[in-house]
């Protein structure tokens, strides 16, 4: 992997993520900018209120550093399962950086432009926070990793590093910023000690406090408004980091019309005969970007005729009827 200083830092592509290492310490870092890719989803989600926005627009920037160092070839799904007028918040990326969010509201959600996050989906204190870790290239008896914990933090942002703190104990900071036009996000975490001495592990504590005072320092309308190259030199221009080439995030959606098909057959020959005796044929339309699908009763006869095993599911909320 190509790597180069701060200063060697120019204009990249408007939706990258770069990571960067503090020589000589155990700190590393990963800033993420998002504009096509964010608008890719809005194209088909324009309708979100701002407050609903702004959380997914998080959600996205935080699962592209989260997914960043994927050891393995698969997807981080991230989930927030809300008790308030949102009912769900998802944001994909996968090991190659492709990624897709949705948000679920409920029919009557009345949304005001101040509301916190606590009211959209913690209202009753009932809210969790999902993150999955699906492996595609499953070894046998294999399975994917899937944590589940209560809505600890009134941000995205509070809400994954307690989870890092607890889950992973990984000192881990977020400073995430979305609108309607941009997703960006700065991500700093402390790796494990290997020094084995007193001194490398004071260096990097003082190290780690000495970034994460830096990173304090970035305001949101900052944040909103300033390419994450202008915000690494503002930032890191007097430390001594490395900054590796970018990679490119980018909008795709994985379904089709054969995971469509498989999920119906989940839900069962009877139940899908019902369905088609009311209303002729079924529907299906995917939350992530809007593709349509349509099974009639000859479609559906050969679905439940065919053989093959149910081996591909849709995680929860990827697709509507």
């Amino acid at each position: 992997m190509d790597v180069m200083t701060v200063t060697d830092v120019g204009n990249q592509h408007s939706d990258s993520l770069q990571k960067f290492m503090v020589d000589n310490a155990a700190v590393r870092g990963e800033l993420v900018e998002l504009s096509t890719t964010w608008q890719q989803v809005l194209m088909t989600h324009h309708h979100y209120p701002q407050p609903v926005t702004t959380l997914l627009g998080e959600m996205m920037a935080a699962a592209a550093l989260m997914s960043a160092n994927l050891k393995f070839n698969g997807v981080i799904i991230m989930q927030i399962h809300g008790d308030g007028p949102v009912r769900l918040l998802v944001a994909e990326c996968d090991s190659q950086l492709h990624m897709r969010a949705t948000a679920k509201l409920t029919p009557d959600a009345v949304i005001d432009d101040d509301a916190s996050m606590s009211q959209l989906v913690n209202l009753n204190g009932q809210g969790r926070f999902v993150i999955t870790l699906d492996l595609q290239d499953k070894m046998p008896r294999q399975k994917s990793y899937q944590g589940i914990v209560p809505l600890d933090g009134d941000s995205v942002a509070t809400v994954i590093e307690n989870y890092m703190l607890r889950s992973e104990q990984l000192d881990t900071k977020l400073w995430l910023a979305a609108d309607d036009k941009v997703a960006r996000g700065l991500l700093l975490q402390k790796l494990p000690n290997h020094g084995g001495i007193d001194a490398s592990v004071n260096d990097d504590l003082e190290t780690w406090n000495r970034f994460m005072a830096l990173g304090g320092t970035i305001q949101l309308k900052e944040m909103l408004t300033t390419d994450i190259q202008t915000l690494m030199r503002r930032l890191f221009w007097e430390e001594n980091i490395r900054v590796f080439e970018p990679q490119l995030p980018s909008f795709k959606c994985n379904c089709s019309r054969d995971k469509v098909g498989h999920m119906l057959k989940i839900l069962g020959q009877p139940e899908i005969e019902e369905a088609l005796a009311d209303l002729g044929k079924l529907t299906v339309d995917c939350d992530f970007c809007d593709q349509h699908y349509e099974f009639d009763k000859l479609d559906c006869a050969h679905l439940f005729a065919t053989e093959a095993p149910i081996d591909a599911l849709l995680p929860s909320g990827s697709s509507k009827h």
